[in-house]
């Protein structure tokens, strides 16, 4: 089974909860990032999956299949899945044909076998004629394909990504989002992606688990997170955007009017309470309009195909963040208009 269930699952190393109590289904077929900064417990999640740790408390199964519990440990090499290190782990005196072909020799699959396999996972990766090419010919990227190639071969219906891109540049990098989307789409494997990039995590992933101090503080589809966080934490992590304090004046089920330094406008709401409220307002919700917000221009910063403006609402300590194709020079007085709001939930 390429389903993946981890129940309560905990780590400690001496004193510290590296993973507390988390439980989490990764559906047949899915694409979980696992993503939050570093010493959340997103890498340590992926090695008790793995079976590189066992676990202090809690259980890990494959389907209804217990992979570990603290009782008893499935070894690695015994429960059929992949990983993809950042670090590659290729063997550098093999060429990209013997890297890949590895898994099949060390289960002593036939020969005759062997080279028609490793051909077509070349294919799907993108590397069909590297078969005779050193590790030491090839770019980072060619490298992390050969790496995915070789869990390819071995039929691994999980496959584990721990950081794979944090070594490669910018453009590399696009590259491989897309290699692996591709490859997701192809192969119907279960993937579980650990990533502290929130670009990677939303652009590849059709569920992100946002991680903190060991536990998933929310875990929902990509643009679930991004549009409508559990909560501050999440709203300040994921994305760009500006967490300012307001009123809840008129709640219904699903959207409120909130005031926000005396300006009133309609929010996404998830159930709020009359009362104050944090109102996350991302960037590209907000234009420059004759009507609005009142604000004041702190600065400005061009990147290219907009200026990131920085401005200071009416009321004391408030600020927003906004895209405007034209300059605005600091110290001018604007209004902004809000296309979108969410009130974000008190937790």
């Amino acid at each position: 089974m390429s389903e993946i269930r981890v129940e309560r699952l905990s780590k400690r190393f001496n004193e510290t909860a590296a993973l507390d109590a988390v439980s989490l289904r990764f559906t047949a077929g899915s694409f979980t990032a696992l993503l939050g900064p570093s010493g959340c417990g997103k890498t340590t999640m992926l090695r008790l999956i793995a079976g590189f740790e066992a676990p202090s408390e809690g259980r890990v199964l494959f389907g209804e299949e217990l992979m570990a519990d603290p009782r008893r440990q499935v070894p690695p090499e015994a429960r059929g899945v992949g990983v993809v290190f950042q670090s590659y782990a290729l063997w550098p005196h093999m060429d990209v044909a013997a890297n890949v072909a590895y898994p099949l020799k060390a289960r002593h699959v036939e020969r005759s076998a062997i080279a028609g396999r490793v051909g077509a996972v070349l294919d799907i990766v993108g590397l069909d004629g590297f078969e005779s090419r050193r590790i030491e010919e090839l770019s980072g990227g060619q490298r992390q394909r050969v790496a995915l190639a070789r869990c390819l071969v071995a039929d691994a219906r999980i496959i584990l990504f721990d950081e794979p891109l944090a070594n490669l540049d910018m453009h590399l990098r696009a590259s491989m989002v897309d290699a692996f989307r591709d490859i997701h789409r192809r192969t119907g494997a279960t993937i579980v992606y650990v990533t502290h990039d929130q670009a990677e995590a939303l652009a590849l992933a059709d569920r992100v688990a946002v991680m903190s101090q060991g536990k998933v503080l929310q875990a929902a589809p990509p643009q679930e997170v991004y549009r409508a966080p559990a909560n501050a934490t999440i709203a300040g992590f994921v994305g760009r955007g500006s967490i300012v304090a307001g009123m809840v004046m008129d709640p219904a089920e699903k959207t409120a009017t909130v005031d926000i330094a005396g300006h009133r406008l309609i929010a996404r709401s998830a159930g709020a309470s009359a009362g104050p409220a944090k109102i996350l307002l991302r960037p590209e919700a907000l234009r420059i309009s004759p009507e609005g917000m009142p604000a004041t221009v702190l600065d400005s910063i061009y990147r290219g195909p907009v200026h990131e403006v920085r401005l200071a609402l009416s009321a004391p300590g408030q600020e927003l963040l906004i895209d405007s194709a034209d300059a605005l020079a600091i110290g001018q007085q604007v209004h902004v208009a809000v296309a979108d709001a969410w009130i974000i939930p008190d937790t």
